[in-house]
């Protein structure tokens, strides 16, 4: 059966969407591109507008739509084995991530108060049942809360290469600060909470603080030091969406890339990285080692969060796990990766419990 697509991306939210038109804006090779989600309206609209932004730029893009709905358990085989594609990018989920900037009821407070590990289960489904679909030598590329369900993803057994955002939208913020932008002038080692900081202003800021390196020589007060980068409240798709871009265009293409990127085949945090055609790897800085950068970036959700052990069984740590218990102890006290699909039926039903009720606080 013939390719029908270089690139599948699944969901037709304002990531993907962040997505599917910085490729219109910047494909120099040809690359076909094809739109899958359920909503059919919004499907052929960003067809027709990454096609007309691709007609502006003048660049190698072409799209299509194939209407997709990954609530249907059997829909991402369907969807894969009719695109055939090299590159699967999955940006479809049940929990938005505008959950960091809402307030007013009892679900964006408890993920306020016990952290964004909270919605890991909620966004991990579709990615889950995706990564299942994926086809030995395709790429997958999950956007939904990589530094946490890429570890779920991969303790399944699934293939997984990697997220987008979050860890390069501090690597490229701070390269713009630095006036550095060459490929590894900057490397960052950042775990999506070190975000968290710099939605603040200068002076407001506390921990945690990701570490920086300027060629080899690590930066010692990353605080003063980029105190003129400041992210928006709400998420930071302007760059994280489009950071995902040049590394998914590389992969389609078969050339090489050098950046940044969350949960490299299932690892916690993210990461500076090269593709070299063929395989995901780290790219650390001289006097980092693999083990102290992953264990770096692993003691986030050991402190606070969702951590994976070798025994396949996910257990909640820290605030989280205390506010999680005081809503459901039985969804608090953990779950085996095997049982995602069930557990997400139980966190659903949280979920909307608690959306519907006021926050009195």
């Amino acid at each position: 059966m013939p390719r029908t697509t270089d690139v599948l991306v699944f969901g037709t939210g304002n990531f993907a969407a962040r997505i599917v038109f910085d490729i219109a804006a910047t494909a120099r090779v040809p690359v076909r591109v094809t739109v899958a989600g359920r909503n059919r309206e919004r499907l052929d609209w960003l067809r027709v507008a990454a096609s007309s932004r691709a007609a502006v730029f003048g660049t190698a893009a072409r799209f299509a739509a194939c209407p997709a709905d990954l609530a249907q358990a059997e829909a991402a085989e369907a969807t894969i084995s009719a695109c055939r594609p090299r590159v699967v990018v999955q940006a479809a989920s049940t929990q938005t991530p505008s959950v960091i900037a809402a307030t007013g009821n009892a679900w964006s407070r408890l993920v306020a108060e016990g952290g964004l590990s909270a919605t890991a289960v909620l966004q991990s489904l579709f990615s889950m049942r995706v990564a299942a679909a994926v086809p030995a030598g395709c790429q997958m590329i999950n956007c939904c809360f990589p530094d946490v369900v890429n570890g779920l993803i991969a303790a399944s057994g699934l293939p997984i290469a990697c997220g987008t955002g979050n860890v390069a939208i501090l690597s490229n913020a701070f390269a713009a600060s630095l006036d550095r932008t060459a490929p590894g002038d900057v490397r960052v080692l950042a775990h999506y909470q070190c975000l968290g900081p710099f939605r603040r202003q200068a002076g407001e800021r506390g921990e945690p603080m990701p570490r920086v390196w300027i060629d080899e020589a690590e930066i010692r007060d990353v605080r003063s030091r980029f105190a003129d980068v400041k992210l928006t409240a709400e998420p930071a798709i302007e760059i994280s969406g489009a950071s995902g871009v040049p590394l998914i265009l590389a992969m389609a293409a078969g050339q090489p890339w050098r950046g940044h990127v969350p949960g490299p085949h299932g690892l916690p945090g993210g990461y500076p990285v090269i593709w070299d055609k063929e395989e995901l790897r780290l790219d650390l800085p001289s006097g980092l080692t693999r083990d102290d950068a992953i264990g770096w970036n692993a003691r986030f959700e050991q402190e606070n969060g969702l951590v994976v052990g070798e025994d396949g069984f996910a257990r909640y740590t820290g605030r989280l796990a205390e506010t999680l218990r005081s809503v459901s102890p039985q969804l608090a006290s953990g779950f085996a990766v095997r049982d995602v699909e069930a557990v997400y039926a139980e966190m659903e039903e949280l979920r909307a419990k608690l959306l519907s009720r006021l926050d009195a606080t």
